[in-house]
């Protein structure tokens, strides 16, 4: 019998499964959720038992958007910091399980609320929709206990380089570290809105609040969100991907550097989610469009990265021609198949992006389900098939199980329903919403409608498209579970590439974070401070500001 062998030290790999079990628990209840809303929306079924269809969203968004994505980032983040930099110490980990347990509490603070129909209030939680106090306690602690997790990575980045003075840190600690720097900087927004405004709302405190310094703060930090979730797919990419196919990182240097841009220009562009709200000087709207388009660059330079190293690799093996490397990459390696057909959504998802943040074409598509479209391309799948892909490698090496070749074709069809029933239900989406369909209708509000008789095809489409979504859904849960507990014990990989002997070793500036940190404050600053002084001094009677008693 084979002897399983964990990729972490015992105590780091029962800390990263703990964020792990959690994380494809909220997949198997946000999926199902999503089901049931794509039928719902068809016609095909009525919600029974008074149970609303914004309930059943808002369980959707919150469940998938913020529980899942924030504890399987944060494992990964702390699998692959402890895996390059030697582990954590003692107080490095309970501080670490000290924010899992507050995450954990506030997740089912939040969820048990909104099962009640005491916070329906979806994703976005907007002001003047108002959900119970417990709920926004939830969040507050999910938030606070990220950072937790958060100063953990800090604290065993800056030890590694204490520890060995003049040595460069490993690429995938730092790009933890910025991750979370990002996170940090950016969840400051909606913590301000939650602990200052929308608790003391709900307690009754105040009768009201106002709303549209609420939409700001929310989005100074909902933007960023996104990048929060893209951030460890780029991780994957950048640091991993090249060692499955037995290649090697391009450039270390062009890694860290993308990372530190996305850092800078992350934060300072959420008014282009308020392009159409009034209260904001269209100045700093422009302002802030010009920062978000800045952001290209980086992903064009991701982008490069990437598919130089596919070619690098395909011109080892004997590719020849511009295009030759697709016949040597290991396709039928679930590992790199789900990350690589992610990477390719994200071409579309990405022009999409740009259309969203454009002033004149966001006015066709604003507050249609071409946004919700938009998110399926870019967070469900662009994101969720490489976090797959991190699965397949990272649960057996935590559990000191092996990725059976059963497995890896079970993963490979789970890659192909989920690529299939996104088509379908992207594509559905985008096309209804340039026709004007609604981001968020129940059937009842539409059904028989003439007007919107049209989008019967679309959400017929949707509801397939979700069915197909479901069954990789229950694949995955599958192949998780069997990863989990059933696998033949054994040692599995945890692939960490090493960089090109051609490149140039990275400059210490890098690791400057005073410099790169004031940077991004100092943008920060530039772009909100002028337009929140304006908010506050033009508030309504009764919601000036922060204003409590």
């Amino acid at each position: 019998m084979n002897k399983a062998v964990k990729s972490l030290p015992n105590g780091d790999s029962k800390l990263v499964m703990a964020h792990m079990y959690v994380a494809f628990t909220a997949l198997l209840v946000g999926a199902t959720m999503g089901l049931i809303q794509t039928l719902e929306r068809s016609g095909a079924i009525t919600l029974p038992a008074g149970i609303s269809y914004y309930q059943i969203l808002t369980v959707h968004g919150v469940v998938l958007g913020l529980v899942l994505t924030t504890f399987f980032i944060l494992g990964f983040m702390l699998a692959s910091q402890s895996k390059t930099t030697g582990g954590f110490n003692k107080t490095e980990r309970t501080i670490a399980w000290i924010g899992y347990w507050m995450m954990l509490v506030g997740t089912l603070s939040a969820a048990t609320m909104i099962l009640l129909n005491e916070a329906t209030v979806l994703f976005t939680f907007y002001a003047p929709l108002q959900a119970h106090v417990l709920f926004y306690i939830g969040l507050a602690l999910v938030i606070v206990g990220s950072w937790l997790d958060g100063f953990v990575m800090f604290k065993r980045h800056a030890r590694f380089r204490k520890e060995n003075p003049g040595e460069k840190t490993p690429l995938l600690s730092f790009m933890g570290v910025v991750t979370m720097l990002m996170w940090q900087i950016a969840s400051l927004g909606v913590a301000i809105t939650v602990v200052f405004q929308m608790i003391p709302w709900a307690l009754g405190w105040v009768e009201t609040i106002d709303v549209l310094l609420s939409r700001t703060l929310f989005w100074y930090f909902g933007h960023p969100l996104v990048y929060f979730w893209l951030l460890p797919a780029y991780m994957m990419w950048y640091a991993i991907m090249p060692k499955i196919i037995g290649g090697k990182i391009f450039s270390d240097s062009l890694a860290r550097f993308t990372f530190i841009l996305l850092l800078l220009f992350s934060i300072p562009v959420g008014f282009h989610h308020q392009l159409t709200e009034p209260g904001i000087d269209p100045f700093w709207k422009f302002i802030q469009v010009i920062l978000t388009m800045v952001v290209v660059i980086p992903s064009m330079m991701t982008a490069f990265s990437m598919f130089a190293t596919f070619e690098a690799r395909g011109r080892e093996l004997g590719a020849k021609g511009l295009f030759g490397w697709l016949k040597k990459m290991p396709w039928k390696d679930a590992r790199f198949l789900a990350p690589f057909i992610g990477m390719l959504f994200f071409i579309p998802g990405g022009a999409g992006g740009i259309i969203n943040a454009s002033n004149q074409m966001n006015q066709v598509v604003h507050n249609t389900i071409w946004v919700t479209g938009h998110f399926h391309l870019t967070v469900a799948t662009t994101v969720m098939l490489t976090f797959f892909g991190i699965a397949y490698w990272l649960i057996p090496s935590l559990t000191g199980r092996i990725f059976t070749k059963t497995m890896n074709k079970w993963a490979i069809v789970q890659t192909i329903l989920w690529t299939v029933g996104m088509t379908i239900m992207s594509a559905a989406m985008h096309w209804q919403g340039l026709l004007g369909g609604p981001r968020r209708s129940a059937y009842s509000e539409y059904a028989g409608n003439a007007d919107t008789a049209a989008w019967g095809p679309y959400q017929m489409a949707q509801a397939i498209g979700g069915s197909i979504l479901f069954l990789g859904m229950i694949v995955m849960i599958i192949i998780f579970v069997y990863l989990a507990f059933f696998a033949p014990k054994g040692e599995e990989e945890f692939p960490v590439a090493e960089p090109s002997e051609k490149a140039e070793k990275p400059s210490k500036v890098f690791e400057n974070w005073p410099l790169w940190i004031g940077i991004t404050c100092a943008l920060i600053l530039f772009a909100y401070t002028i337009p929140l002084i304006d908010i506050i001094q033009s508030a309504p009677p009764g919601a000036k500001g922060f204003k409590l008693w």
